[in-house]
């Protein structure tokens, strides 16, 4: 049966369309499983495989990795083997993209591995191992980036954002407590209940001690020295004094002579 033309560009239309959108439909998280029907078996999801092949214990979709990662493990924005690529969730990719870092081949190119990006052999949550992604970042900091797309062959033409990159070997440490400002408590003193003993003193504390309570006497060199060096004085000449005059004296009178004193003393 030969069909319409119209029909046929139609056709050829939407398969071209598919092929263009990669990922998008793909980088659904496992702990959300999709439904098991007919027309969606179930298939692997980006978020288990990441977590197996990095060993990051994360949980949940893919988008909510990055602020998981917080105060767990260390982020940023470089490369590293091992390393997830925590992929921002967009209009087309609503829950987000995981892939793992397996190699560096340059400051602005890598490999991943991840699970349920390309469709391969026209079924979905397939592993790639070893694909490549680019930096297409004005910046050059790895905040856009294009990915290998299997029904391509070749990178896809998408735009991704990026988070940045979660490091499985760097998880933060705690922050030590500042002791630069810390005062060590003074010692406390021994007390001791028992009365100290007694010693005697030894005989060169005694003969130390006698020296101290002897006056001490310059030596004869000492002595000999001092007298050459000390110079004569001269006797100061004598000072003027102007003679004082002194009041005259007044002639005490002559004691009167008691005549009964005078025979006493006779008897005395």
């Amino acid at each position: 049966m030969k069909l319409p033309l119209n029909l046929c560009s139609i056709i050829a239309g939407l398969a071209a369309l598919g092929a263009a959108t990669e990922g998008v439909v793909y980088a659904r998280s496992a702990d959300m499983a999709p439904a098991q029907t007919s027309e969606l078996p179930p298939y692997l999801q980006c978020v288990p495989y990441a977590r197996e092949v990095s060993g990051i214990a994360i949980f949940g979709d893919a988008y909510t990795w990055w602020d998981q990662a917080e105060g767990k493990y260390l982020r940023g924005n470089e490369p590293k083997v091992g390393a997830v690529m925590a992929f921002v969730p967009t209009e087309r990719m609503q829950l987000g993209h995981v892939a793992t870092v397996v190699k560096v081949i340059d400051k602005r190119t890598v490999l991943l591995d991840h699970a349920n990006w390309s469709p391969i052999n026209g079924r979905r949550g397939q592993i790639e191992r070893g694909v490549k992604a680019v930096d297409v970042s004005a910046k050059g900091d790895w905040s856009e980036v294009r990915v290998w797309y299997a029904p391509l062959q070749d990178l896809g033409t998408t735009r991704w954002p990026v988070a940045g990159f979660i490091y499985a070997d760097g998880k933060p440490k705690k922050a030590k407590p500042d002791t630069r400002l810390a005062i060590a408590p003074a010692p406390k003193p021994q007390v001791s209940l028992t009365a100290p003993a007694t010693t005697k003193p030894s005989s060169d504390f005694s003969k130390a001690f006698a020296a101290l309570t002897e006056p001490a006497s310059p030596p004869a060199a000492r002595r000999e020295v001092t007298a050459q060096a000390a110079p004569a004085r001269a006797a100061p000449p004598p000072i003027a004094r102007k003679p004082v005059a002194l009041p005259p004296v007044k002639p005490k009178p002559a004691p009167q002579s008691d005549p009964y004193a005078a025979v006493l003393a006779q008897y005395d």
